[in-house]
């Protein structure tokens, strides 16, 4: 079979609502074909692998990691555990797409990279907006100067979850507050957009009554007098907005973690309106577009960008006072 043709076979580690999303959208790819999940429990594997026609089910994350048919693993646990996961997988010979963020810290990050330039295998964070199909137009016009000069970027994410202090999103003991959980969102394209790491990073935070972000507030300096404004929530609902402003005109990103539209605005020119469908296939597509061209990251999301993100994070934290009781 030609190599940029032939079928990749997935793995699912966790059996989790967003790996179920994305063995939804896997279905959608010519030639990704979804072989195994591994769960803590069998009956949860056995579920998972029924509802979304998945071929095999594991009762152990090792024994999926054991398949040895399977060419490469979304790691779609909770962050705690993605530095434990990812590295099992790459010790087991699977290339590795982790969710986002891609560790709890820019330490962790940097170790997972390590192992996986180590062993030679392909890893990449699983940072999907950066593969949709507007995020993809909205580079064109950054690139061809459309907007002239970039001066400022606006992002914002934040949504109001119900009260659960065991919950992931709100627990220390699972790396909850809104950084990282969607405030990596508005960092992770904001490096797209002004460069991997800020010169300056000045955060600010409502620290909730279980120890954790329930909103942040990020202002990232860049040379030139560049700024990022970010926002990002769990206990509060906000517009989920991106504009990337220039000297001779702007962006507006509607929903942009999820972008199905953007609107590029140029002085004296009528609006121009790009859209199309999101979907977790756009990062599966580049995962399998990577493996069959025997690349070991991606050039979209690269790993050093993923260890930048990871760092920036930290700063922000730091600030915020927030360290989590496993760190």
């Amino acid at each position: 079979m030609d190599k940029s043709t032939r079928e990749i076979n997935w793995g699912i580690l966790g059996a989790g609502r967003i790996a179920g999303t994305f063995a939804t959208d896997l279905k959608k790819l010519e030639g990704a074909r979804l072989l195994a999940v591994g769960s803590r429990s069998q009956d949860k594997a056995g579920q998972f692998a029924h509802e979304y026609g998945c071929e095999r089910a594991y009762g152990s994350y090792e024994a999926l990691i054991a398949d040895p048919e399977v060419d490469v693993i979304y790691v779609a646990t909770p962050h705690p555990y993605h530095l434990e996961n990812a590295q099992a997988c790459l010790r087991g010979d699977k290339a590795v797409l982790c969710e986002k963020p891609m560790a709890l810290n820019a330490g962790q990050v940097r170790d997972m990279v390590a192992c996986a330039r180590e062993r030679g295998l392909f890893m990449m964070e699983a940072m999907w907006t950066r593969f949709l199909p507007v995020t993809a137009e909205v580079r064109k016009w950054l690139a061809a100067g459309r907007i002239g000069e970039i001066r400022l970027f606006t992002a914002d994410f934040g949504f109001r979850t119900g009260w659960n202090p065991e919950g992931r999103l709100l627990n220390p003991a699972l790396g909850g507050g809104a950084l990282l959980d969607v405030g990596v969102y508005t960092v992770a394209y904001a490096a797209m957009v002004l460069g991997r790491s800020p010169e300056t990073v000045q955060a600010q935070a409502h620290i909730g009554a279980t120890g954790v972000d329930e909103q942040s507030a990020l202002l990232l300096g860049y040379d030139g007098g560049r700024l990022a404004v970010l926002s990002c929530a769990v206990r509060t609902s906000t517009r989920h907005g991106a504009y990337i402003d220039g000297a001779a005109g702007s962006i507006h990103i509607d929903r942009f973690w999820r972008a199905t539209s953007a609107t590029l605005r140029v002085e004296d020119q009528d609006p121009v309106t790009f859209e199309a469908p999101a979907g977790y296939h756009y990062e599966a597509q580049e995962v399998m577009d990577c493996l069959r061209a025997g690349e070991l990251e991606s050039p979209l999301m690269p790993l050093d960008e993923s260890i930048a993100i990871a760092e920036t994070l930290d700063r922000a934290r730091a600030q915020i006072g927030l360290r989590y009781p496993m760190e």
